[in-house]
């Protein structure tokens, strides 16, 4: 088992547009239960099946496994609706991978900068463009999303 230790942040302006590689992103959820979240993830050319345990803080236990794409489409018809929809963003800063995460559909003009950690209290410097600290808040979560997306908060 792997451990995803992971905080979550607002993002201002537009300069981070300009700093990184992107990808599109095509994700659904087998399975939104707290105690076990399954998700299926087409990112351009590659596919994931991945579950992740319980949050404990900001830790929580993740299996992650590649799949192929043709798979992932099919799966992705028996997810929950709707679909998220995002371009993913990867920027280094200081020697650390920043994943900013643009949503589009029912979550349109929601903007997310996750940063994954070593350990819960490990330092890292924030770039000019991070804004307020949502790792807490729980509407913020992929999964959520789907039952409370932000056109709608």
């Amino acid at each position: 088992m792997s451990v995803e230790i992971e905080r979550k942040f607002l993002v201002r302006g537009s300069l981070w547009k300009t700093l990184g590689e992107s990808v599109a992103i095509r994700q659904g959820y087998l399975s939104t239960h707290p105690d076990r979240v399954v998700r299926v993830r087409i990112e351009d050319d590659a596919a994931t099946l991945t579950i992740k345990g319980r949050m404990q803080g900001i830790t929580r236990g993740e299996w992650e496994y590649a799949i192929p794409v043709a798979e992932a489409d099919q799966l992705l018809k028996l997810c929950e609706r709707p679909l998220i929809e995002k371009t993913r963003t990867r920027i280094v800063h200081e020697g650390m991978v920043w994943e900013v995460d643009e949503f589009f559909g029912d979550n349109l003009g929601l903007v997310v900068a996750e940063i994954e950690l070593e350990s819960e209290g490990q330092a890292f410097a924030k770039p000019d463009w991070i804004a307020e600290e949502v790792t807490d808040d729980a509407r913020y979560f992929n999964a959520n999303l789907l039952r409370h997306p932000y056109i709608v908060w």
